[in-house]
């Protein structure tokens, strides 16, 4: 097999995989945000709602997830009387979307509740809102605390983008498959390898990303409470 053919082909296909994982990044974070703020604070009915939201993204399969949002869209569309715009493409967003925000939360919630009470404590005796508390204290010795297990969903999320294909979506892996089907399957070793690199790399970059933000956030890493330490970091 010639692969000065078939790579090109399926990094054609890159475009896709990368819009697909990165709006999955960017709104399932903001899923995630909302739901551990619902969960922390305990908001009567919403927080339970966001528990059952929790509950579906890391109960379910994703394929499952996938299927649900493609077959689902459409009678959510249908019932505004909207025209039926969901495609798999979008059903893939929106699955995944959701998958990743839930996960997310099951990390955002420990690293929140992780940080010292006594930091929790000395903002409020300083009288900082809610939000100036998690922005200028509690967040960022939070942010530090899940970075390690962010990273980690960023990397399921991109090896979960590769079941896309179940729904129609013709990302990275719906392609190769499409190369391997028009060769007859001779040279399905070669395509699954060549997968594998594409992949490998695509993990090893969110990997250093993170890498990168873990070691630039590790001055806000939370050191050993002490009553005048506290007040220190709640000063900040």
């Amino acid at each position: 097999m010639d692969l000065s053919i078939m790579i090109p082909e399926l990094l054609k296909a890159l475009p896709l995989t990368l819009a697909i994982t990165f709006t999955a990044m960017i709104v399932g974070f903001c899923l995630a945000l909302l739901a551990t703020t619902f969960r922390v604070r305990r908001t009567p009915v919403v927080c339970q709602l966001a528990d059952l939201y929790v509950s579906y993204a890391r109960s379910v399969p994703v394929v499952l997830q996938l299927f649900v949002a493609f077959y689902g869209l459409p009678l959510v569309v249908g019932l505004f009387e909207i025209e039926d715009f969901v495609s798999p493409n979008v059903a893939a967003m929106v699955g995944l979307s959701l998958y990743h925000g839930g996960y997310l939360s099951e990390v955002m919630r420990p690293a929140y509740l992780a940080v010292d009470r006594g930091q929790h404590d000395a903002a409020d005796s300083l009288g900082y809102s809610f939000l100036r508390k998690i922005t200028r204290v509690v967040g960022p010795q939070a942010v530090h605390i899940a970075l390690p297990g962010y990273g980690n969903s960023i990397i399921y999320l991109i090896h979960n983008v590769a079941l896309v294909m179940y729904i129609g979506a013709a990302d990275v892996m719906a392609t190769a498959h499409l190369v391997m089907e028009r060769d007859y399957n001779q040279y399905q070793f070669e395509t699954y390898l060549v997968l594998a690199v594409i992949y490998s790399v695509l993990c090893l970059v969110a990997w250093l990303v993170v890498r990168f933000f873990e070691l630039r956030s590790s001055k806000f890493a939370p050191k050993a409470a002490t009553p005048a330490r506290t007040t220190v970091m709640a000063s900040v």
